[in-house]
């Protein structure tokens, strides 16, 4: 039989991983401005910070329909 599923501490963790995704574009920023790279590198990280950034914006979305079935009773 399947765990019920548990929706409690949801916008705690979407909080975490959009954290962790924040840092990780930071710390690849600092990398761009600190380290010698070539072109090629550097527009590959700006494409995967462009893709960090929407994972922000979804976690922001799904944190916000959580907190909202939160206040619901998860109906």
């Amino acid at each position: 039989m399947a765990k019920p599923d548990n929706r409690a501490d949801n916008v705690e963790k979407l909080q975490q991983m959009k954290e962790n995704t924040q840092h990780n574009i930071e710390a690849a920023e600092e990398s761009m401005a600190n380290t010698d790279m070539k072109d090629e590198q550097k527009q590959q990280i700006k494409e995967k910070n462009a893709h960090r950034q929407e994972s922000i914006e979804a976690f922001d979305a799904e944190m916000k329909d959580e907190a909202q079935a939160r206040e619901n009773g998860y109906k």
